[in-house]
């Protein structure tokens, strides 16, 4: 795996067709930084695919694309909780036969669970968060990801070194340094962890897909609300505060980023 230093340079300001011509799929599309992810793609030329559990959010993104004169998105409910291999699959060829290759994953959607001891665990809840959070990225990222060597297969030389098809995991804190209370989100974050790890490890010089992961620490979300109540959300950067790195790591940085788990917060100095 690579161990190249980042170039990324926080005064970049990305173009305007950065993404022009490129799909790119978002789980969690619907609220938080899979909304702003998706709304920045798409400014930046992305034709972005939605993912997400709640209809009325993915539609709400859908407007608000659409509302701006940007590539036209596409919606899919999916609720990753109980998604299946045979699900990933159905998505994987309706992706193919609408377009000739998928150029960018972020896994994005994630469920926080019960902040209790792992003794008192409700086993319920337990399995729902591990779907959520590491099955259904194994699983999609499996499905999707012939599409994903598809587009980097048909990339210009020029674009050999950058902006080659990505997926992007969500990492956390909590899951790199696992700590009391954090239950099945920490264990499934070190999953995700290792995961994207076994990814990039196997596909080191024998596929153009790259593979990554990004922990945006603190941010102004609902789920951070909802892990740390007393917080003062307005002292948090916002998901919009991000969105250069997730530009510019989908549609600028080359073979360097490929094995790395990216600490937004240090990287942009929020």
């Amino acid at each position: 795996m690579s161990e190249g230093k980042s170039t990324f340079d926080r005064d970049w300001q990305p173009a305007a067709d950065l993404l022009a011509g490129k799909v790119m799929a978002i789980t969690g599309a619907g609220a938080g930084i899979g909304r702003a992810a998706a709304r920045a793609f798409a400014a930046h030329g992305a034709t972005v695919l939605l993912f997400g559990r709640t209809l009325a959010k993915l539609e709400a993104v859908y407007d608000e694309i659409v509302a701006a004169g940007h590539p036209e998105p596409v919606i899919q409910a999916v609720n990753l909780t109980g998604v299946t291999a045979e699900d990933c699959q159905q998505l994987a060829n309706a992706i193919d036969v609408s377009f000739d290759g998928l150029d960018g994953l972020l896994h994005n959607a994630s469920m926080l669970g019960p902040r209790v001891p792992l003794a008192g665990y409700d086993p319920v809840a337990w399995q729902e968060v591990m779907a959520t959070n590491l099955n259904s990225n194994f699983l999609l990222t499996q499905a999707l990801l012939p599409l994903l060597e598809a587009s980097g297969a048909q990339a210009a030389p020029a674009e050999a070194q950058t902006g080659s098809p990505l997926v992007l995991f969500t990492g956390s804190g909590a899951g790199l340094r696992p700590r009391a209370y954090w239950g099945a989100y920490a264990v499934a974050k070190a999953g995700v962890e290792a995961l994207m790890k076994v990814f990039a490890d196997e596909s080191e010089n024998i596929s153009p897909v790259r593979f990554a992961s990004i922990n945006p620490g603190g941010t102004r979300t609902a789920m951070r609300a909802a892990a740390v109540p007393g917080e003062d959300p307005n002292r948090l950067p916002t998901p919009e505060d991000l969105m250069p790195l997730y530009l510019w790591l989908f549609g600028k940085s080359d073979r360097h980023i490929h094995g790395q788990s990216i600490s937004a917060r240090e990287w942009l100095r929020l």
